[in-house]
């Protein structure tokens, strides 16, 4: 089980789910990750703590008053120990903030932000809540990345943010008539945390994004629980460099990755 208890500035470390139904979503979950639910009560507008064996590691919500019609989503949060410092940041290097940093009482302070080629993230300042307690663990986060098709306006911003060491991911896409454009993203001399995917033609439509990734021992059989408890398989399973991944949707419409390393 691989346990944290805290991340370092610019790592990925909360993602949570906006649920126009919410049971839907927790059946859903919880018959694809295993998830069992904590729900904080009406004070916090009745957010649900998502656990893994006995472990948070998500977080789900129905839609906030007035946001009703928005799509489902599955939303990142990038950890900031200095959130006024962050959202100075996200300013000067052309971002929109969207929800200016709040406290979430006894838990700590989060930021709701836009980067400037559209994908929306949030930032996370920990207080009790330092985010997931699990990170590259069966059902629990492992992976991030932003697709965009901004690359080199995206690679700037969030250098600006956290100053990520960039390398290139070298390679083509199958079809050979558009460059394959990914970049690792990595803190000082550590392992990357996360990526980012220029979109090409494949994605005409789609908006510019964070995807969040779930683990999975797997992909195969959990393909068949998401189908199963009334999800939709958007694409694949597949093999990649990385493991076998797929690409779904909940029964509310947001959509994420699993992976089996």
């Amino acid at each position: 089980m691989v346990e944290r208890s805290g991340y370092i500035d610019g790592e990925p470390c909360w993602a949570d789910v906006v649920a126009a139904d919410v049971p839907a979503a927790q059946h859903f979950y919880g018959s694809v990750f295993g998830w069992e639910y904590a729900d904080t009560g009406a004070e916090f507008g009745n957010y649900v703590m998502c656990l893994k064996n006995g472990r948070i590691v998500a977080g789900m919500s129905p839609p906030m008053p007035g946001s009703e019609q928005l799509p489902a989503a599955w939303s990142l949060y990038l950890m900031s120990h200095d959130l006024t410092e962050t959202s100075r940041r996200i300013e000067e290097h052309g971002g929109k903030m969207l929800v200016a940093p709040m406290d979430i009482p006894d838990n700590g302070r989060m930021l709701f932000a836009m980067d400037p080629s559209g994908a929306a993230f949030g930032a996370w300042e920990p207080g009790r809540h330092t985010g997931s307690q699990l990170f590259d663990e069966a059902g629990a986060m492992c992976w991030a990345e932003v697709n965009t098709r901004e690359p080199t306006v995206t690679d700037f911003f969030y250098h600006g943010l956290f100053g990520y060491r960039q390398t290139k991911i070298p390679g083509t896409v199958d079809t050979g008539d558009e460059l394959f454009d990914y970049s690792a993203w990595s803190l000082g001399d550590a392992d990357p945390v996360a990526g980012r995917l220029a979109m090409t033609s494949e994605w005409d439509g789609v908006p510019a994004h964070w995807a969040v990734y779930f683990a999975t021992d797997d992909t195969d059989a959990a393909a068949e629980r998401v189908e199963a408890a009334g999800g939709r398989l958007q694409h694949g399973p597949f093999d990649s460099p990385h493991g076998r991944l797929a690409v779904v949707e909940d029964p509310n419409g947001a959509v994420f990755t699993m992976i089996a390393r």
